[in-house]
C-alpha cells in the first residue's frame, strides 16, 4: 500500500466514515473537560454536535442551532470570579493583582521555558513552506469547509473585464480566515486540544476560532472588554464560546488572556504568519484556479497580516506563474505599499486609520514573512480611497444581491476607480473576503455612498413667498422622475429676500446622467440655485 493510500485510509473509519477529529470519548477523564456522568449521558448528543450533523442529514457548514459550550461550570475556578461565566455578561474595572505583570507583556527570554509559561501555536518552519503544505491542507479540511462559489459577476460588461467573485465571505462566520483558522486547530496536539485556547479580539479570526473550536469539542475562551456590544459577545456564546467581560479597552483583555494563558497552560491564539496558518489560507488559491479555467489574474485583500494575500499568491504561482496576483489596500493605510518601498515590515502608520471601518485590513499588523512571500509573489499592489470601497459595497447590493464589508469590497473598489485598466478584456477573479459589519454602520457606508455615486442629492433654491410656487417645483421634479426623500423651508434664513423663503430639497435619481440633466434644468428656471456638491 503506497504512502497516499495510507493516508486516506488513515482518516477514514472501517464504516466509510471520515474520522471524528479531536479526541475521543474513551480517553481519561478529565474535570476540565465533562463530568462522568455528564460524558456518558450526552455521548450520542456530543457526537452529533461534533460530526457537525442535525437531525435532517449532515450539514457541512456547521450546525444551524445554538452550541452549548463543552466547559464544564469547574473550570471556573482557572478565572477566579463565578461572574465571568457565561449568561448576563457583567462588567468589571481592570484591577491591579499581585502577578507580575510585565512578565506577562515582556520579550520572551532565551531561557528553557516551564511548562507553565504561556504557550503560543505551534509554527512549522517558515523556510519550509511549500505547496504540499497547502495541498495538505485542502485536504484535512474539505470535508469540514464548504467550497464557496466562483461565480460571474453581472458587472463586468460594465467594466470591460470578464469578473469572476469568489465569495468567501458565505462561509459560516462570514470570512475566510475559517480556512487558515481551521487548518490550525486540526493541527494541535490531542492533549492541547484537551486544554484549551483562548483568543481575546474581536475580529473575523476569533469568531472563526470560537466556531471551529467548538465544533472540534475544543473548550475555547473569548476574552473582550467591558464596552464591547451585547450583540458582539452573544454572537460569540451562539458559536459556543466562553466570553469572559474583563477591561476597558482591548489591551486590557489581551493582556489578561495572556495572563490565563501563562497559569493554566492554556493555547494563546492571535492571527500571525505561521506556515500552518497560511497554507490553510493559500487553499483558497486551489479553489479559485480549479473554478475558472483560463484565468488571467486575481485581486486579493492585502490588509492585516497579509498572510491571505501570501498564501494565495504561493498556491496560484506554483499552478499557473502566468497568473498575475494584485493586493489591494486603502490608502489611508498603506502598510504593504510602505513595506515595500523601506525594504521592511512597517508596523505603524503615522496618522491611524479608522480602524472601525476597516476592522480586519489594519490590525493586526504586517507579518515579516507574510511580507516576505508578497515581495516575492505578488505582481502590483494597489491602494484605493475609502469613497471608492463605499461604492463598491453599494454596487455589490445592487448587482450581486448581497451585502459585505469593506474588507470584502476593497477588491471590487479597485476595478471601480480605473486603477486596472490593463485588466480590460482578460478574466479577472476578485476574492470577497468578509462580510462582518454590524447593520447600523453599513446603513450609513450606504448612505454614503448613493451620495457618491450620484444616486441621492442636495440643492436649495428660493421660492416666492405666494401660493403655487412650491407646486411648480415639485411639478418639475415629477417631470424629471425625481423622487423627493425630504424639503425644508428655511424661513428664517439672511440670504433670502424678504419676500422669499430658501428650500432646501434631497432627492433621489437613477443614476448620474438623471442627476446632471435635473441639475441643468432646475439652474435655467432658478438662477438662486445651490447645488451641494459630494
Amino acid at each position: 500500500m503506497n504512502f497516499a493510500v495510507q493516508f486516506f485510509y488513515s482518516n477514514y473509519k472501517n464504516d466509510g466514515t471520515p474520522r471524528q477529529t479531536g479526541f475521543s470519548e474513551s480517553e481519561e477523564y478529565d474535570p476540565f473537560w465533562q463530568s462522568e456522568g455528564e460524558r456518558l449521558g450526552a455521548s450520542e448528543k456530543g457526537r452529533a454536535q461534533t460530526d457537525g450533523t442535525c437531525n435532517n442529514g449532515p450539514v457541512p457548514n456547521g450546525c444551524l442551532s445554538h452550541r452549548p459550550t463543552p466547559i464544564h461550570p469547574e473550570r471556573l475556578k482557572d478565572f477566579g470570579e463565578e461572574e465571568y461565566l457565561n449568561g448576563d455578561v457583567r462588567t468589571w474595572e481592570t484591577k491591579g493583582t499581585v502577578d507580575p505583570e510585565p512578565q506577562v507583556t515582556s520579550p520572551p527570554k532565551t531561557t528553557k521555558k516551564k511548562a507553565s509559561d504561556a504557550k503560543t501555536a505551534p509554527k512549522t518552519p517558515n523556510e519550509y513552506f511549500r505547496f504540499e503544505d497547502i495541498s495538505a491542507a485542502a485536504f484535512k479540511i474539505q470535508s469540514t469547509l464548504q467550497k464557496t462559489p466562483c461565480t460571474y459577476s453581472r458587472l463586468s460588461k460594465q467594466y470591460g473585464m470578464e469578473i469572476f467573485l469568489k465569495k468567501e465571505h458565505l462561509h459560516y462566520t462570514g470570512s475566510v480566515k475559517e480556512r487558515g483558522v481551521l487548518y490550525l486547530l486540526t493541527s494541535l496536539k490531542q492533549e492541547q486540544q484537551k486544554k484549551g485556547v483562548i483568543v481575546a479580539t474581536d475580529s473575523n479570526f476569533s469568531m472563526a476560532v470560537a466556531h471551529h473550536a467548538s465544533n472540534l469539542r475544543i473548550p475555547v475562551f473569548v476574552i473582550m472588554p467591558a464596552s464591547s456590544p451585547p450583540s458582539r459577545l452573544r454572537m460569540y456564546r451562539d458559536f459556543g464560546a466562553m466570553v469572559i467581560s474583563y477591561g476597558s479597552t482591548s489591551h486590557d483583555s489581551q493582556k489578561h488572556g495572556r495572563h490565563l494563558a501563562k497559569e493554566n497552560s492554556y493555547l494563546f491564539l492571535e492571527e500571525d504568519d505561521s506556515a500552518v496558518y497560511l497554507a490553510g489560507l493559500g487553499t483558497v488559491g486551489m479553489e479559485i484556479y480549479e473554478q475558472v479555467p483560463k484565468l488571467d489574474s486575481v485581486i486579493v485583500p492585502a490588509g492585516g497580516e497579509c498572510g491571505l494575500l501570501a498564501g494565495t499568491a504561493a498556491a496560484l504561482k506554483h499552478l499557473n506563474p502566468g497568473i498575475s496576483v494584485i493586493g489591494v489596500e486603502p490608502q489611508d493605510c498603506p502598510l504593504l505599499l510602505q513595506s515595500l518601498k523601506n525594504d521592511f515590515p512597517v508596523k505603524e502608520l503615522h496618522t491611524p486609520p479608522n480602524r472601525k471601518l476597516y476592522g480586519d485590513l489594519v490590525d493586526p499588523p504586517l507579518g515579516s514573512y507574510a511580507f516576505q512571500l508578497a515581495k516575492k509573489m505578488v505582481d502590483k499592489i494597489v491602494s484605493v480611497r475609502e469613497d471608492d470601497v463605499l461604492v463598491a459595497m453599494l454596487k455589490f447590493q445592487e448587482y450581486e444581491k448581497s451585502t459585505v464589508d469593506t474588507e470584502g469590497a476593497i477588491g471590487l473598489a479597485a476595478i471601480l476607480a480605473g486603477q486596472l485598466t490593463e485588466l480590460k478584456g482578460k478574466r479577472v477573479a476578485v476574492l470577497v473576503s468578509s462580510a462582518n459589519m454590524d447593520p447600523g454602520l453599513v446603513r450609513q457606508c450606504v448612505e454614503r455612498a448613493l451620495i457618491l455615486d450620484n444616486q441621492v442629492s442636495r440643492f436649495s433654491v428660493q421660492l416666492g413667498d405666494w401660493p403655487g410656487d412650491m407646486a411648480k417645483l415639485l411639478d418639475i421634479l415629477a417631470r424629471e422622475d425625481v423622487r423627493l426623500l425630504d424639503v425644508c423651508h428655511l424661513r428664517h434664513n439672511d440670504r433670502s429676500d424678504l419676500f422669499k423663503t430658501q428650500v432646501e430639497c434631497v432627492v433621489e435619481t437613477r443614476d448620474r446622467t438623471l442627476s446632471a440633466q435635473l441639475r441643468s434644468v432646475l439652474s435655467e428656471r432658478y438662477p438662486t440655485l445651490r447645488w451641494q456638491e459630494r
